[in-house]
């Protein structure tokens, strides 16, 4: 029954994804680069042309170029409320024409294995339960159960990525204020939105994005397996799993 709840809920009130030609993304405003921490922006800013900084709001907004393209760029802070702050900042504030967040996340579909990337299709919030008023998982009266990605932002993702001849997967991600390593909170989530990752942003900046119509796409590295020792394995295998995210958000740009 969740499942037909979850798939109906999905299809209320969507719009035809949009496919916009080359060039469009944007329309000749700045893109945001959004990561939850430091970490995951440090090689974005290494790749980079930066031409300024501006803090704002306890954060910091870099300026300058990246992939050709002219950029905004920030770490929100780890969780679903920084994030939705430092998007939403993004959006009014600089006026960004579109937004890419980068960064890692914990695996779900056996498929993926540390360093593969994920492109997502969509975003859904697995820690929100309004189901004793007879609500879906993940929904929220006034929003969705799943934030759309930008079609023309994951075609670009896809292409390079098979161009270059990266490991990924495109599907559901799922966030969260939960850091999991319970494989059976981690199949519960695989039950009920058919995640193939978890992390703790993403399905915040969808929302932001979907609320003020500004394409968006968000990409992670599988930096652990969810499930026992996931801790252990995403301090180790952070640095690496940022890398990936960041280059395949660099040559994104580059064909946009």
């Amino acid at each position: 029954m969740v499942e037909k709840e979850l798939k109906m809920e999905i299809g209320r009130g969507a719009r035809k994804p949009e496919y916009r030609e080359k060039g469009q993304i944007g329309k000749g405003k700045s893109i945001g680069i959004l990561t939850a921490m430091e970490e995951e922006l440090a090689p974005l800013l290494e790749m980079a042309q930066l031409e300024g900084m501006e803090e704002f709001g306890k954060n910091r907004y870099y300026f300058g170029t990246l992939g050709g393209k002219p950029v905004v760029m920030a770490y929100s802070k780890i969780g679903k409320v920084f994030s939705a702050i430092t998007a939403t900042t993004m959006v009014l504030k600089y006026q960004i024409g579109a937004l890419i967040f980068s960064g890692v996340a914990g695996g779900i579909d056996p498929r993926l294995k540390i360093g593969d990337l994920v492109i997502a299709t969509s975003l859904c919030q697995h820690d929100v339960d309004l189901t004793p008023f007879g609500h879906p998982p993940g929904y929220i009266p006034g929003g969705k159960v799943c934030y759309p990605t930008d079609l023309t932002l994951r075609r670009k993702g896809v292409e390079v990525a098979q161009r270059l001849g990266i490991r990924f997967l495109e599907g559901v991600i799922a966030s969260g204020d939960q850091f999991i390593e319970d494989p059976a909170r981690k199949r519960e989530i695989w039950e009920q939105f058919q995640a193939v990752a978890i992390e703790m942003e993403g399905a915040a900046v969808g929302k932001v994005c979907w609320s003020f119509d500004v394409p968006f796409l968000v990409i992670r590295a599988i930096s652990d397996s969810a499930g026992e020792g996931a801790a252990a394995d995403f301090d180790k295998f952070l640095e690496e799993s940022s890398w990936k995210s960041a280059q395949l958000v660099e040559k994104i740009l580059q064909k946009l």
